[in-house]
């Protein structure tokens, strides 16, 4: 494998541009979804409620996550993680495609197959990073930073552009925009997929696929193709509040029987228990702060097309360009985020995991107070000025530097070691769970009636609030059963 000047594979760049053209595809798409399925036929959109709308969204950005474990499990016995990134890449140009089509049937499947696809990059590209990295340490942590800021480039630039094509031309052409973005990248790719050399390029499973492992694929392609035909064709009707209603209890029950299972049917020691317990707990943390958190491409984003003020001069920014303000704030505070816990930590003064999370939900809570305090003028009659929702965004982003990173390695450090694969795949699904209650929380919001905006923002706030002092009264038995870990 080539190396780069700078000390770092040159592969890098390679994943770096093709994550970045990935994440540019998907958050255009993202910025332009509830507010094309909310906007008027006569306009081009679909003329859905906003409850109907933001539960589509829930569901799609939760398939997305969930879609990752099978993506993984595909890559691992069957094709190997090069491959698993071609073909997932052409499946979400496939679904952007569909997109572009205006019809109701066409869009179903495009969102379908922008998840398979997503669920066969997203996981295994960043296993690629991982691969190029044989000896670990610092320069390999320096390179999933370097990967990670392709990944906030992409989410900046996306909503600009499509954004920009979407509500100012065509809703169409977006789309097409956002998939055009992943056709460059997959180009990219195959142009300079040599420079991986054989990283993922073989299946992680020594045996590769085997009878039973192509009986299941086989039976879960079939399942999803008979129930979208079925669904497509009117034969079953498909409510998608109630769909997401119950894949949220379906999550939940999945989650709740897994710690239970690690409790008390596998062997595990006091000590590993006490830490499985730590993540249970971060578990639900991390659930309610994605619940909150993802409310930017649903609730906010509406608020920002309807009641905020977006005349400059005299043309009117796209309701989509706010979605950026949180990847540019994650490039512009992440280092200094990171520089801040490390003088903390040579002072020994280091905030501990489970303060770091109740610091997350307490700006969460705050964020949303912002909104509630801005609702009051819009109930009043009047459109806001884009610094509440600028201000919003900053400190949401702020409470997610506090809750990402840290519970990524969180799961790594507390998992016992012949299960952190197994910890990682339900850490992504509380991520899941939140984005499926964030689509149903967005639904409650009636644009019918704004005099009730600021106390649904207010729910939202108590219920940050007091899961982050909760958490604050917890951190002393948290540390405790934590049992040194950092």
């Amino acid at each position: 494998m080539t190396s780069a000047t700078n000390g770092h594979p040159r592969g890098l760049y390679t994943l770096f541009f093709t994550e970045m053209w990935e994440r540019f595809s998907y958050y255009g798409m993202r910025a332009l979804l509830v507010l094309f399925m909310t906007d008027a036929v006569v306009h081009g959109g679909m003329g859905m409620t906003d409850k109907t709308a933001t539960a589509i969204y829930g569901l799609y950005t939760a398939a997305v996550y969930l879609a990752a474990f099978p993506g993984g499990w595909v890559a691992d016995r069957f094709c190997g993680a090069q491959r698993s990134v071609w073909y997932g890449g052409i499946l979400i140009i496939c679904g952007q495609l569909m997109l572009v089509i205006p019809r109701s049937e066409t869009f179903y499947l495009g969102l379908l197959l922008v998840v398979l696809g997503t669920g066969l990059l997203k996981p295994n590209i960043s296993t690629i990073v991982g691969e190029i990295y044989p000896e670990g340490g610092a320069r390999r942590d320096a390179g999933f930073t370097i990967f990670y800021m392709g990944i906030n480039i992409g989410a900046a630039i996306s909503p600009l552009i499509t954004s920009a094509l979407g509500e100012k031309l065509n809703w169409r052409y977006g789309f097409a925009a956002a998939g055009i973005g992943m056709v460059i990248g997959l180009i990219q790719f195959r142009l300079t997929a040599h420079h991986l050399g054989d990283a993922g390029r073989h299946p992680g499973h020594r045996e590769g696929a085997r009878g039973r492992d192509k009986l299941i694929l086989l039976s879960l392609l079939s399942t999803i193709a008979v129930v979208l035909a079925l669904a497509l064709s009117g034969i079953i009707r498909v409510d998608p509040v109630l769909v997401a209603r119950g894949t949220t209890y379906v999550i939940v029950a999945l989650a709740l029987l897994y710690f239970l299972s690690l409790f008390f049917l596998r062997d595990l020691d006091t000590t590993e228990k006490k830490r499985v317990a730590v993540i249970g707990i971060l578990f639900i943390a991390s659930a309610m702060f994605w619940s909150g958190f993802e409310q930017a491409g649903s609730s906010l984003n509406l608020f920002a097309e309807r009641y905020t003020q977006r005349m400059i001069g005299g043309y009117e920014i796209p309701a989509g360009w706010f979605q950026s303000l949180g990847p540019v704030f994650v490039i512009s505070l992440a280092p200094v985020m990171a520089g801040l816990w490390v003088a903390l930590g040579r002072r020994n003064r280091n905030p501990s995991l489970p303060l770091k999370f109740a610091l997350g939900l307490l700006l969460l809570g705050g964020g949303f107070l912002v909104m509630a305090l801005a609702s009051k003028f819009v109930a009043a009659g009047k459109n806001v000025w884009p610094t509440w929702l600028i201000s919003t965004y900053l400190i949401h982003t702020i409470g997610e530097l506090c809750v990402s990173p840290v519970g990524l390695s969180s799961v790594t450090k507390l998992a016992p070691r012949r299960l952190v694969g197994q910890m990682m795949g339900i850490w992504f699904l509380a991520t899941s769970l939140g984005n499926l209650i964030a689509g149903l929380i967005a639904g409650e919001f009636n644009a019918q009636a704004v005099q009730e905006m600021s106390s649904r923002y207010m729910q939202i706030v108590v219920t940050s609030l007091g899961a982050g002092v909760l958490m604050l009264l917890c951190i002393k038995p948290v540390k405790t059963w934590m049992h040194g870990i950092k």
